[in-house]
């Protein structure tokens, strides 16, 4: 069976969606009559050695659109023989691919970014469709970033001795292997691939279980544009598949992104083997606001720090400090802004938080803020807007109240919840920003240049905003301290990691 939704048969489709009557067979969606549908087959394969395989488990798991709660696809399940012939592969295509020259490696590179750019309404819909956020920042964040990290990471092919000073001829790693998160699926591929490849390392990629399609569909756009076969393998599959990924011998880099539990378990098995590894990991971001800041500007950012992509950001500005003088100002500015953001279907383009990436993370997120009730802290929602019958919904919340020991203070939540602390000095502020086991990002805001520069650089946090936040670019590096990881991606420190003497 076949569904095509069209201008005028989307509201039919969720109808029958909410009703618990859509088939979970390939079906359309076209969001309007002059585009190209989007087709979602009924299962995937692997990529693996530059061809569409079947998983060799011969086993596969539903993929739920977390906004229905209808099966969008079944997922092929990777066992540990599929990250052999992966990984076989890769290293099978290390060394045409590095010998290639530099600008040929470049080519491929341009290629796919174009093909990005291309097929952007595609992707985007994908996305937000597989992972639940909403369609505006699909269509102009993740998938545009995307093609960003394959256009800039091109330009870099025959610069690479630039990004190792002192070495004239830097080498790639080699075989990598890849593990992205389900909170940017396509955007996390890019991410990793695109520096890797220019750096003429070959990689096999293992997105996440909850969100595999786009990089299915980043596989296609690989081989329309004639990547060399084996240069990237993709093995979709759950936790053991990542885990086979992670011992297998023949990988000579892991780059990991994901939780801080998961990343402490990959660290020990690297370092049991000597394997050149990256980890970016989890945060509790601290966002400082003072009595001297722009207000309406800085409430934008508290907005864009945590509820952007319904909290499911590593960099999350989950911890707001409000200088204490200007606390009700703020709270009360918070409140009237938080019941304007629409909560619904993340295929409207007029939704500002979408679904939940799954029931599991939904009953995490659902938890914490029970406790934080429990606690004594005063919970703020906006309870006016009600929320679809089926799917996994959480409204924006913040909390009042809170202090420093309290749970919802120091861990991390991954979901549309802030904790609302107060300070009185710079002192104070700087102080309980650093009483974290993370150190990711950090937001400050204030009209002062001085403040400004002299908190940035006290903070312990591998990022720090300044009057902004979760504004990224493939330029400038990103990672962490402490839990929060170790080693940079993007900028020249993200080419590093992806070079040897």
């Amino acid at each position: 069976m076949r569904k095509v939704l069209g201008r005028g048969k989307y509201d039919e489709f969720m109808a029958d969606a909410l009703a618990g009557n859509s088939s979970p067979t390939t079906w359309e969606y076209s969001p309007a009559p002059e585009t190209v549908p989007v087709v979602i087959p009924d299962q995937t394969q692997l990529y693996v050695g530059g061809k569409f395989v079947e998983p060799r488990s011969k086993k596969w798991f539903a993929t739920i659109n977390p906004a229905t709660e209808v099966t969008l696809s079944q997922i092929a399940d990777g066992d540990a023989s599929d990250v052999d012939a992966a990984v076989s592969a890769a290293r099978k295509a290390l060394k045409p691919w590095e010998k290639l020259p530099a600008s040929e490696r470049a080519k491929y590179l341009y290629r796919i970014a174009r093909r990005i750019q291309e097929r952007a309404r595609e992707l985007a819909i994908l996305e937000s469709m597989d992972g639940g956020k909403p369609i505006k920042e699909s269509r102009d964040v993740d998938i545009p970033l995307a093609a960003q990290h394959f256009f800039h990471h091109a330009g870099w092919c025959d610069k690479l001795r630039y990004a190792m000073p002192g070495t004239r001829e830097p080498r790639p790693v080699g075989v990598c292997g890849q593990i992205i998160p389900w909170n940017f699926p396509l955007l996390m591929a890019a991410w990793k691939l695109a520096p890797a490849l220019a750096c003429g390392n070959t990689v096999v990629l293992k997105p996440a279980e909850t969100t595999s399609l786009t990089a299915m569909r980043l596989a296609e756009i690989l081989q329309e544009c004639e990547l060399p076969p084996g240069v990237v393998n993709i093995v979709t599959g759950a936790g053991a598949t990542g885990k086979a990924l992670v011992d297998h011998a023949g990988v000579d880099k892991i780059a990991f992104t994901g939780s801080t539990e998961v990343g402490k378990q990959i660290a020990k098995a690297c370092a049991a083997r000597g394997t050149r590894l990256t980890l970016e990991l989890g945060g509790k971001s601290a966002n400082i606001i003072f009595a001297d800041a722009a207000i309406d500007q800085a409430i934008e950012g508290i907005v864009q720090g945590i509820w952007f992509n319904q909290g499911h950001v590593c960099c999350a500005g989950s911890r707001l400090f409000v200088e204490e003088s200007i606390l009700p100002e703020v709270t009360r500015k918070l409140e009237m802004r938080m019941k304007t953001l629409r909560v619904g279907d993340p295929l409207d383009k007029n939704t500002d938080i979408g679904a939940i990436n799954s029931k599991q993370q939904l009953t995490i997120i659902e938890r914490y803020i029970a406790a934080g009730s429990n606690e004594g802290c005063t919970v703020w929602q906006p309870s006016e807007q009600a929320l679809p019958a089926k799917g996994y919904w959480c409204r924006p919340t913040f909390m009042t109240g809170v202090q420093p020991a309290h749970i919802v203070a120091r861990e991390e939540i991954f979901g549309p919840v802030l904790a609302v602390m107060s300070f009185r000095t710079p002192e104070e502020a700087i102080s309980r920003a650093n009483n974290s086991p993370y150190g990711l990002a950090a937001g400050i805001w204030t009209e002062k240049g001085s403040k400004m520069f002299d908190v940035a650089r006290r903070l312990q946090a591998g990022v720090v905003w300044c009057n902004t936040y979760n504004q990224f670019d493939a330029t400038s590096p990103f990672g962490g301290f402490k839990e929060s990881g170790f080693g940079r991606e993007g900028g020249m420190q993200g080419l590093a990691a992806y070079l040897s003497e």
